[in-house]
C-alpha cells in the first residue's frame, strides 16, 4: 500500500460530479492545494443522469419558492461562465385541456416572486413558436428554460480545477476514512486501474459523493438520512422540439421536454428506492409507458418517434435529522459541519440541490472549508468562465463560426461541444477531420485529443467527453473505429476487445427497456456485426 502522508492537501473532495468538480474549481481558484477523487468517471452518478435542463427555477416557483430563486440567478450565470456547455432555446410551460387553466395565474405569480420572467402568450403564439406542442393548449407562459450538457460542464469545471493547480484521479474509490481521534485526516483509496490501494491526507475531506455520500458518511462513523429517489427518462433519435417544453401545472410524473444536442428526451418518473439497489438501476416496463403516455400529451410527435434508450438516476435527497421517517424530504442544498452535528472535525458533507445550484452548493461549500482553514479569499467562479466559454459575450465563438464558414461537420461539432478549444482537435494531420462518429460529428483529431487531454481511461469515458455512440446507431458504426484509436494509445491494447465488448453491453442495457419493431431489427444487426462478424462476445459474468 502506498502512504502518501508527506504531503498534505488542503482539502481531498471525494465524487466527481459537478458537485464535487464545482467544488475543486473553487478550492483551486481560492488558492488551496486540492484533490479530488472518483471511483469512476466524471458525471457518473445524478449529474450525467438527467434531463439537461438549464432550469429557469419556473418548475419550483408554485412549490420552493427558495430553489425557483436559486434556480433562475444560476441560470443567469452559467449562460455566462458556461455558454459552450448551454443551450438558450427558452421554454413554454403549457396548459392542456385536463390542466387547471386558473393555475397558470399562480403560476406567473408565484415565478414574478422568485425574479422569474414568465410572459402568459396566446395559445396560437406558442403553437407558432413550437409547432410540436400539442395543438389542443389552452393556455402558454414562456419562461427563460434552455438545455446544459452536464457532462461538458462537469468536465469543464474539472479541468479549471487541474488548471488552478488541483489534482484529479478517477477511478479511485474510497474504501476508508483514516481518522485520528475525533478528526478526519485522509482517506483510503482503491485504485481501480493498478488494483492498489493508497492513503492520501488533508487538512478537510469533503463529502461530496451524490446519494453515495451516504456510504462515504458511515465510513467516517456518521449518519446522513439518504432516500434514493430513482428517476427515468427516455431519448429520441432526433429533435422533436426547439423549445423546453413543461406542463403547467406541480411538478409530476413526465411533465418535461427538452432538447439537446442532436437528441430530446422525456422525463422523469419519481420512486423511492432501497438504498441497496442504487448501483443497479433500471428502467421497468411501467416506466416507459408513463414516459410515453404522459409524453405525447406535450408533444404528440413522439408516438412515432424512434426510442433510442431509456436510462435512470437517483436522486440524493435528504431527510432532516429530526425526521428520521423521511416525511419531510429537503430537495434544496444540504451543508453538513459534522464538527458542530456531530463532533467530528476534519470532515464536511455537501448534498441535495440540483445540476443548476452545482455551482452555488460549491461556493457553499467553499466558503466552510476557507473558515476552517482561516484562509480569506472570496468567490470568484461566478464572473470568470469556464475553459472553453472564456468569451462571455460570445465574441469568440461569433468569430470562430466566421472562420469556420465553409467548415466540415467536425469542426462545426466540436465548436459546439468544446467551445474555444476546439482548436485543439486538429493538429494539422491529414485525417483530422475524417469522421469517427456519422451521427455525432465527432473527428479522429477529436477522439484524440479526448484520449490525450481529457482523461478517458476507457470507450464509456470518450463516450461522455465526444459523444460517440450516443446518436442514431448507438455505438454500432462508430463504436470498433473509436476503440482502434484509443488502442493506439493505450499501454495495454490486449484489453480493447474487453472495453469494446464493455461499452457495447453499456449501451445495450439502455436500449433494453425499449426495444421493440424496428428495434429488434437494429439490434440484430449490431449483434451480426461484433459477434457474427468480430467475434466479439458478451461477458456474461
Amino acid at each position: 500500500m502506498n502512504n502518501n502522508k508527506s504531503k498534505e492537501y488542503d482539502v481531498i473532495i471525494i465524487g466527481g460530479g459537478a458537485t464535487g468538480a464545482g467544488t475543486a474549481r473553487d478550492c483551486a481558484m481560492r488558492g488551496l492545494s486540492v484533490l479530488l477523487v472518483e471511483r469512476h468517471d466524471f458525471a457518473t452518478g445524478a449529474t450525467g443522469r438527467n434531463h439537461g435542463l438549464l432550469h429557469s427555477g419556473a418548475r419550483y416557483a408554485v412549490t420552493d419558492h427558495e430553489s425557483a430563486s436559486e434556480c433562475i440567478k444560476e441560470n443567469m450565470i452559467l449562460r455566462k461562465i458556461a455558454n459552450h456547455c448551454v443551450e438558450e432555446n427558452d421554454g413554454l410551460f403549457l396548459t392542456l385541456p385536463e390542466d387547471d387553466l386558473a393555475f397558470q395565474s399562480q403560476f406567473v405569480t408565484a415565478c414574478s416572486s422568485a425574479g422569474i420572467n414568465a410572459e402568459v402568450i396566446d395559445p396560437d403564439l406558442a403553437r407558432r413558436m413550437e409547432p410540436s406542442a400539442n395543438p389542443d393548449i389552452i393556455g402558454a407562459v414562456k419562461v427563460p428554460d434552455g438545455s446544459v450538457d452536464p457532462f461538458r460542464l462537469t468536465l469543464s469545471n474539472a479541468l479549471d480545477a487541474k488548471i488552478h493547480g488541483a489534482e484529479l484521479l478517477t477511478q479511485h474509490e474510497v474504501i476508508g476514512i483514516e481518522k485520528e481521534q475525533d478528526r478526519v485526516v485522509g482517506v483510503e483509496l482503491f485504485n481501480h486501474k493498478l488494483k492498489e490501494k493508497a492513503k492520501y491526507y488533508a487538512k478537510v475531506i469533503v463529502n461530496a459523493g451524490g446519494i453515495w455520500g451516504h456510504h462515504i458518511a458511515n465510513l467516517a462513523g456518521v449518519t446522513i438520512n439518504m432516500f434514493p429517489a430513482k428517476g427515468s427518462l427516455l431519448i429520441f433519435g432526433h429533435r422533436v422540439n426547439k423549445m423546453v417544453l413543461n406542463r403547467c401545472r406541480k411538478p409530476a410524473n413526465a411533465d418535461i421536454l427538452v432538447p439537446g444536442d442532436t437528441i430530446c428526451l422525456i422525463g422523469t418518473t419519481s420512486e423511492h428506492i432501497p438504498y441497496d439497489q442504487i448501483d443497479n438501476m433500471f428502467v421497468s416496463k411501467q416506466d416507459v409507458d408513463v414516459l410515453i403516455r404522459e409524453g405525447v400529451k406535450l408533444s404528440p410527435s413522439l408516438a412515432t418517434t424512434r426510442i433510442l434508450r431509456a436510462y435512470a438516476g437517483v436522486r440524493p435527497l435528504v431527510a432532516a435529522d429530526d425526521d428520521p421517517s423521511g416525511r419531510n424530504i429537503s430537495r434544496g442544498i444540504v451543508l453538513l459541519d459534522h464538527q458542530e452535528r456531530d463532533g467530528l472535525s476534519g470532515f464536511i458533507t455537501i448534498t441535495g440541490g440540483k445540476l443548476m445550484t452545482y455551482r452555488l452548493m460549491a461556493e457553499e461549500a467553499t466558503d466552510l472549508i476557507c473558515k476552517k482553514l482561516a484562509v480569506n479569499k472570496q468567490c470568484e467562479t461566478a464572473k470568470i468562465a469556464l475553459p472553453g466559454s472564456e468569451s462571455s459575450d460570445h465574441s469568440l465563438k461569433d468569430a470562430s463560426q466566421k472562420i469556420y464558414s465553409n467548415a466540415s461537420i467536425a469542426q462545426k461539432s466540436a465548436l459546439d461541444r468544446h467551445g474555444s478549444l476546439a482548436h485543439k482537435t486538429s493538429n494539422g494531420g491529414s485525417n483530422d477531420d475524417s469522421l469517427v462518429c456519422e451521427c455525432e460529428g465527432v473527428s479522429i483529431g477529436e477522439v484524440r485529443y479526448a484520449i490525450n487531454e481529457l482523461h478517458v481511461n476507457n470507450l464509456v469515458d470518450l463516450r461522455r467527453r465526444t459523444r460517440v455512440g450516443m446518436g442514431t446507431c448507438q455505438g454500432e458504426l462508430c463504436a470498433c473505429r473509436a476503440a482502434g484509436l484509443l488502442c493506439e494509445s493505450s499501454e495495454k491494447p490486449g484489453k480493447a476487445k474487453d472495453d469494446l465488448a464493455n461499452f457495447l453491453q453499456e449501451r445495450w442495457k439502455g436500449m433494453l427497456p425499449i426495444t421493440w419493431g424496428e428495434g429488434i431489427n437494429e439490434v440484430q444487426f449490431t449483434s451480426w456485426i461484433y459477434e457474427g462478424i468480430y467475434g466479439l462476445k458478451p461477458d456474461n459474468n
